[in-house]
């Protein structure tokens, strides 16, 4: 567990023991919710939602959103909690969901959910502990294939398919960058790999179902040069490359595009198909100065209705809301079809990309550990064995 985390869950416990978060204060209230997009067409949607709740409560003075780059997210998070400036509400990525679960730093909100028992289950696990939910599992966004048709002429099935349609013409993982390793689970699933084991405390990577998706990940990189090695940047969006490992919160930025496109499930692998979800989650801190508004505030931003607005960017848990026709409301530039077998299905069958407590120290070991794998003449497996090797401590400890 990291040194911040233990801070985060100190100050938890002192809450507790003095009886939780601090009592809302009188008057005008300002709200911070702190969240890791800078896009414009999402800042606008959230401010239009503030506004329309603003309207109606005149005790809220400001909801302001607190933009803090991804790079470095949680951690910017956790000081601003361990240091007194906890922000009323949050943003939380899926691989902190368990430390901030478990730490006690979220102040529960089932009772402020709109129709609570409407989400669904697979997408709430993550953010409950003993019955209660501590977050709002806001955005379930499932992986798929975005492909430039321009370049590829037939659309690939499997992901040897993809690689050979790709070679010498890019298929990017625009959130990789040799840095967020856990975005590979979008292609290593497919072959049955785990980061971990269920329980989370024995190391996966060493499998032989690991080896031989990353074996084929290297060979896509340094053999067949259809992943962008180490230091090239290529941008599917501009046209530059055949396909993309994206979510459908990249589509808008297609809406000029001069190429044409379509978007697919992620291909299927060796154990046949499958679907990797990213997930974020929003909670009230129990830090908040302000946490029975900031409470109230994410039961408004949640509901039925604003979850459907949402929807444009962020698929929702809410089962009234998963089918096609209700997503492409918000989603015009996506087919209902699409929209049907990359994220309802997708949902339906899914798992979420690889969570574990301690998750900031084992994503820095992990990514060093991984280092040496991107070079063309790396052992795979022996990188691997050291991955675990490393971890081994971490996972059982925790």
């Amino acid at each position: 567990m990291s040194r911040l985390l233990a801070l985060v869950i100190t100050a938890a416990l002192a809450l507790t023991a003095c009886g939780g978060g601090s009592s809302d204060r009188s008057g005008p209230k300002s709200l911070r919710m702190t969240v890791w997009t800078a896009n414009e067409a999402h800042l606008k949607l959230l401010g239009d939602i503030a506004a329309e709740y603003r309207a109606s409560h005149p005790d809220v003075a400001e909801i302001k959103f607190d933009t803090i780059p991804a790079d470095g997210y949680t951690t910017t998070l956790t000081t601003q909690i361990a240091g007194g400036n906890a922000p009323d509400l949050a943003w939380i990525l899926e691989e902190s969901a368990p430390d901030f679960v478990s730490s006690g730093a979220l102040a529960p909100i089932r009772g402020e959910v709109e129709k609570a028992d409407e989400l669904v289950p697979s997408a709430t696990k993550l953010w409950e502990s003993d019955g209660e939910l501590y977050a709002y599992p806001f955005s379930t966004s499932p992986f798929g294939l975005f492909v430039n048709t321009d370049l590829v002429k037939e659309l690939p099935a499997t992901w040897e398919q993809a690689v050979a349609a790709a070679a010498g013409k890019n298929l990017v993982l625009p959130d990789f960058k040799y840095q967020n390793w856990a975005v590979l689970s979008a292609i290593w699933r497919g072959w049955g790999a785990n980061a971990w084991s269920e329980d989370g405390r024995r190391c996966g990577f060493a499998d032989p179902e690991m080896k031989d998706a990353m074996a084929f990940i290297h060979k896509a990189i340094f053999t067949d040069k259809a992943i962008p090695g180490p230091g090239t940047t290529v941008d599917f969006f501009s046209g530059d490359a055949a396909m993309a490992i994206s979510q459908i919160s990249r589509a808008g930025a297609l809406k000029d595009a001069k190429f044409g496109w379509t978007l697919l499930p992620l291909p299927k692998g060796p154990k046949g198909d499958y679907a990797v979800i990213g997930q974020a989650g929003v909670g009230v801190l129990k830090r908040s100065k302000n946490a029975e508004a900031a409470a109230d505030f994410l039961g408004f931003f949640t509901n039925a209705a604003n979850s459907a607005k949402l929807a444009q960017f962020f698929p929702p848990a809410r089962r009234s809301l998963l089918n096609a026709d209700t997503l492409a409301k918000s989603n015009p530039l996506i087919k209902p079809e699409q929209l049907q077998s990359v994220v309802v299905d997708g949902i339906g069958k899914g798992v979420v990309k690889p969570s574990h407590r301690g998750q900031e120290e084992l994503n820095q070991t992990i990514r060093a550990a991984l280092d040496p794998l991107w070079k063309p003449d790396a052992n795979v497996g022996e990188v691997l064995d050291g991955v675990c090797a490393k971890i081994k401590p971490l996972l059982e400890r925790s």
